[in-house]
């Protein structure tokens, strides 16, 4: 069991890494704007999948997403983890999380850029109602070109996880919450 389920996230891993970079490659005139907005539509889209679904079919067979997963034959890994490892996949840019309160200091905004982005999501009026068009922007920032997308709790185990994590410098997510974003960073 323990290595089907490792199996499905590797191969959703490697479809979201090859769904991000093949328009990529074939559009000639794709500006950074329409890549980062492609990227992070397609990283949202994977991991809502992921994370409603693939988690919940696994939690039939009594297979939960676990931190160390690695290290439990009943666990896959986490929404986060799955992003990441995707990330992990490409080449050309980079795509991660970033949050003002993380439970890891690494997803911490990596320039004042970044912060003043993620205060711009968090600010958003419109929150509960992200679209393709809201939750997202996109900005130069010194020698990169950088998209950030809001990251939303879409399912209790988001808000659960976050807000019983010994590390986690905040303990009140609700679901719909932005919790953070996904970035992509692009060398200009």
């Amino acid at each position: 069991m323990r290595q089907r389920f490792s199996i499905t996230t590797s191969v959703l891993a490697s479809i979201l890494a090859i769904g991000i970079a093949i328009p990529l490659v074939f559009a000639e005139e794709f500006s950074r704007d329409a890549a980062a907005r492609y990227i992070l539509a397609t990283a949202k889209a994977f991991r809502t999948v992921y994370s409603k679904e693939i988690i919940a079919q696994a939690a039939k067979s009594n297979v939960k997403p676990a931190e160390n997963w690695t290290k439990d034959d009943h666990a896959i890994m986490l929404p986060a983890q799955f992003l990441k490892a995707a990330g992990s996949e490409l080449q050309d840019f980079e795509l991660s999380l970033i949050g003002l309160t993380p439970i890891y200091k690494e997803n911490l905004p990596k320039t004042k850029g970044e912060e003043e982005a993620l205060k711009k999501l968090a600010a958003s009026p419109t929150t509960g109602i992200l679209t393709f068009t809201t939750g997202f922007l996109t900005f130069e920032d010194g020698k990169q070109f950088k998209g950030v997308a809001a990251d939303l709790a879409i399912a209790d185990s988001c808000v659960d996880c976050h807000n019983a994590h010994p590390t986690s410098p905040k303990n009140d997510f609700k679901k719909g919450d932005i919790m953070g974003a996904i970035i992509v960073r692009f060398n200009k």
